[in-house]
């Protein structure tokens, strides 16, 4: 296993590379793609701003959003929802591949003590659109405990206003 310096301003502190075992890169892959739309789309949506800039094609704004500097995180709308992106640092940040990661809950990204706050952040984010703000522990599959700080959750739309998931993104984090 390869170990990748982590890039979150902890530089002393090594990371599995998750994304190196891969045979496609999942941001090539067309409904990662067509996923990435949505997730572009609906930022803009409610927060009238882009949250890459837009000016490539689909496919390169795909691989965009995924090397993003940024943490980017989606789920689906299941009763348990799962998770069904994570881009290049996600995917470092819960130390999991991305076969792995868009498989699990994305209530196990919380320890089970912090689950009610998250539910009430995620209720919110679907009653306005979106939240600003939020600051939570989150939990690696490895169980490295982390510090999310200035996150902001955004509801996923389809084109027709439908919701279809919820969104995170955040570049400030703390390991602890």
């Amino acid at each position: 296993m390869r170990l990748t310096r982590c890039s979150c301003g902890l530089p002393d502190i090594e990371r599995r590379d998750t994304t190196t075992s891969m045979d496609v890169a999942p941001w090539s892959d067309p409904r990662t793609v067509e996923w990435s739309q949505r997730l572009l789309d609906s930022y803009r949506h409610w927060l009238g701003k882009d949250l890459i800039e837009r000016v490539l094609d689909v496919q390169q704004q795909a691989r965009a959003l995924f090397e993003s500097s940024a943490v980017v995180v989606s789920h689906g709308v299941e009763p348990d929802p799962l998770l069904n992106y994570g881009n290049r640092i996600a995917l470092g940040l819960w130390e999991l591949p991305w076969d792995q990661f868009v498989a699990m809950p994305s209530r196990l990204t919380a320890e089970a003590a912090d689950r009610t706050e998250r539910r009430e952040m995620l209720e919110q984010a679907t009653r306005n659109g979106y939240f600003d703000g939020y600051r939570g522990v989150r939990i690696s599959s490895t169980g490295t405990r982390f510090l999310v700080e200035h996150a902001l959750i955004w509801t996923v739309i389809d084109p027709a206003g439908i919701p279809i998931g919820q969104a995170a993104t955040f570049s400030s984090w703390s390991y602890l």
